[in-house]
């Protein structure tokens, strides 16, 4: 099932996206249902009913070709994961990590998927780093080794985790500064649940500026898979329904390049991810912007 969330920023619309038996796709209205797709949506027992009523042929439509919101409001806090692609180490000439590298990213940083991404004042090393977001559905704290992760996972979604990197590694201090300029999360089109993706690990992912690929992957390159990072994490702090990983992304960024190739205003970047969708962004001159 792909849960979105569609209209105007401020006033989207919960909807499931389904196929249709001629190959396209229509805009199930969940308003009925739900209120917007949050935290409270992403428990099993409301999934289950959505997934009931969408089956019943019941639910109303929703236009198609309106603007795609981020599919999760109220996100709870975004956890990061640094440096979680075997590959994307070795292009940052960087040992592979003994322990997952943790940041946090505020959730006030996240978009849709086709939004505008503003290059912060005085960036002159934007970059793009395609994500697979896992999407929290259950309280999960202390997991033990016996416990099974994935059963704590509502679904699954792309984030584009970008990144400013002379804040980011150059100015002193932690990674925030080059993590949390407004617009760098955009996430969509859809959250896919997890029974309808099944394994996190054998997914294609990749990205393009200006229509040149400069990521090409697979999640079977993570150095540690979605099921040991819930766990890890839930040892060090609590995870909430609406809580998002970004866990991590593969080489090819513009940073990896020789020399860089950093993103600028006018160039449009597209990121994807096998049965979770794709997003494309422009990249606006963020100085002065106030709204």
């Amino acid at each position: 099932m792909k849960l979105m969330r569609v209209g105007a920023a401020g006033a989207e619309r919960p909807a499931a996206l389904v196929d249709r038996p001629d190959g396209g796709t229509e805009l199930l209205d969940l308003s009925s249902i739900v209120d917007d797709i949050t935290a409270e949506t992403l428990a099993p027992a409301v999934l289950a009913l959505i997934a009931e009523r969408v089956a019943s042929g019941e639910l109303g439509t929703l236009p198609n070709g309106q603007r795609i919101g981020a599919p999760l409001a109220r996100i709870g806090k975004i956890v990061c994961v640094g440096l979680n692609y075997r590959e994307h180490a070795a292009e940052a000439g960087l040992p592979i990590p003994d322990e997952p590298i943790l940041f946090m990213k505020a959730s006030d940083t996240v978009v849709g998927p086709d939004d505008e991404v503003r290059v912060p004042r005085g960036s002159v090393k934007t970059d793009y780093e395609v994500e697979l977001a896992v999407v929290i559905g259950r309280t999960a704290r202390y997991l033990d080794p016996d416990d099974n992760p994935l059963n704590y996972v509502a679904g699954y979604a792309i984030s584009n985790d970008v990144s400013e990197r002379e804040f980011q590694m150059e100015r002193g201090g932690q990674w925030d500064k080059g993590k949390n300029c407004e617009t760098f999360n955009p996430f969509g089109p859809w959250i896919v649940t997890a029974d309808e993706v099944g394994d996190p690990q054998a997914l294609t992912l990749g990205s393009s500026v200006n229509g040149e690929v400069r990521q090409n992957s697979t999640t079977a390159d993570m150095i540690f898979p979605v099921a040991e990072l819930v766990r890890y994490i839930s040892q060090f702090m609590t995870l909430y329904p609406g809580d998002v990983i970004n866990t991590g992304t593969p080489q090819g960024v513009g940073a990896g390049f020789d020399p860089p190739r950093f993103v600028h205003a006018g160039d449009v970047v597209d990121v994807t991810i096998e049965r979770l969708g794709t997003q494309r962004q422009q990249f606006v001159d963020g100085v002065g912007a106030h709204s």
